[in-house]
């Protein structure tokens, strides 16, 4: 399947649900292999944060992404309608902290969306199959989420409110071409009683009774309808708890909007993992705190089959793409520092190359005597040095760039490696280069097994401006 992305710009103001802060949120079609991304414009460099499980730094009744010292808050919604209307690449420019409320539900974004139109890519699409079963739980809450097999994309959720009026709640939904009627218009809600100490928190602050429902499962008197009209900034005139405990100017959309909307909130968070999903997820008692959670979990999953399915196929036999002599006249590095020996795959994308690990490095006469290891950050650089020859490759003006370490992130060891060892380097991008910087996910195999991986980031410099 190919990925997707918007035909054109979508515009949408309100206020955010708990700044009160009024902002203008823009979708903007985006290339592939972009992802979803969020842009603050209203910040200094106007700075863009991925949305990425990685980013999280809050699920305090809505879900937080940070990047550096910039934010976005309240992203569910907005990354629910595009995950359910079967997007893959947008971008989200804003110029305030908080995606807008709006009704309270993703509504208003679906139909933004269809109207604009949806535009297929000529890239494939990046599919997280579930091939087995995955579980998250916490035994102090009793949440539970958990993914199985299955031939499409469909969630269950399950909800135990503990109220009265409430009570338990199902919702599912079994193709996301039924998204759009049956899960984007359902609002998010909060019980009578947690208004209070929302408020006390310095949240809600642009909640109404146009964007959430408020429920009430005890009896209310005058005089609290009268202190929560004034607290919310609406009429007390009219104000009543219907029979189904809902305190609203309107009836619920249906009997289980609550289990729905929760439903949505799972969607949105599960957009982190950056992938679509094939498999069946179950939520029992999910709020953003698990869902965030489990996401990492499947995201970690994701990119440990990912890497099984990607090894390289390595036959010393065939002539590389490019030999030691034409990598040079790529990079800068020379003896003792030129740590790739040959490329033997490369796309627009990705590119592998091979590091033969032999007893006449000099370093290993101090790592370690009687005990020879290829040091980890050697595996670091000869990895930057492959990915700089996919980066540079297609770089005018050739042998006067050169790239530079910006970022190295969760970078992990897994296995030693040896003299005798080839390392397989493998970089692909994660972002398409822009403005010269190169985002990419590096893995050192020797053999099948991974020994190392991780996340990198470099920017492509021309030599002239590096004096």
């Amino acid at each position: 399947m190919k990925q997707k992305t918007i035909q054109k710009e979508i515009a949408l103001e309100g206020v955010g649900l708990h700044t009160g802060r009024p902002v203008r949120m823009t979708l903007k079609p985006a290339p592939p292999m972009h992802g979803f991304r969020f842009q603050r414009l209203d910040l200094e460099g106007q700075p863009v944060i991925k949305a990425d499980v990685s980013q999280v730094v809050s699920t305090n009744r809505g879900t937080t992404l940070r990047q550096g010292e910039a934010q976005v808050h309240t992203v569910e919604h907005v990354l629910a309608a595009l995950r359910g209307m079967d997007l893959d690449n947008v971008l989200i420019t804003m110029d305030g902290p908080e995606a807008p409320i709006l009704d309270g539900s993703a509504r208003l974004v679906v139909e933004a969306i269809r109207e604009a139109g949806i535009e297929e890519q000529d890239k494939e699409r990046e599919v997280f199959e579930i091939e087995e079963p995955i579980s998250y739980k916490d035994e102090v809450t009793g949440t539970e989420l958990l993914a199985l097999p299955s031939g499409k994309f469909e969630i269950t959720t399950l909800v135990d409110f503990n109220s009265p009026v409430l009570g338990q709640q199902f919702a599912s939904l079994s193709s996301l071409e039924d998204f759009e009627k049956e899960i984007a218009p359902a609002r998010t809600f909060v019980f009578l009683h947690e208004v209070e100490t929302l408020a006390s928190q310095g949240l809600i602050k642009g909640g109404d009774l146009d964007n959430a429902v408020v429920i009430a499962d005890r009896p209310v008197s005058e005089e609290e309808l009268n202190a929560l009209a004034e607290k919310l900034g609406v009429e007390y005139q009219g104000l009543r708890v219907d029979e189904a405990g809902v305190l609203n100017t309107t009836k619920l959309l249906f009997d289980n909007e609550p289990a729905r909307h929760k439903l949505l909130d799972v969607l949105g968070d599960l957009a982190l993992v950056g992938v679509s999903i094939q498999g069946k997820i179950v939520a029992t008692k999910p709020g953003h705190f698990s869902n965030v959670e489990f996401a990492k979990l499947l995201k970690e999953k994701y990119v440990a089959q990912r890497r099984t399915r990607g090894v390289p196929k390595y036959d010393p036999n065939a002539k590389p793409l490019y030999d030691t002599c034409e990598i040079m006249e790529l990079l800068p590095h020379r003896y003792p520092m030129l740590l790739v020996d040959k490329i033997i795959e490369m796309s627009d994308h990705h590119v592998v190359g091979v590091k033969n690990v032999t007893m006449n490095e000099a370093f290993f006469q101090g790592h370690f005597p009687g005990n020879p290891v290829f040091p980890g950050v050697l595996q670091i650089e000869a990895l930057a040095q492959t990915g700089g020859v996919l980066a540079l490759a297609g770089m005018p003006d050739k042998g006067n760039w050169d790239t530079y370490f910006l970022k190295v992130n969760q970078f992990k060891f897994k296995k030693m490696v040896k003299p005798g060892d080839s390392l397989i380097l493998k970089l692909e991008l994660t972002a398409p280069i822009r403005r010269g910087i190169v985002q990419m996910y590096a893995t050192a195999y020797v053999g099948k097994e991974v020994v190392s991986e991780g996340e990198m980031t470099a920017r492509i410099v021309k030599r002239t401006e590096e004096k």
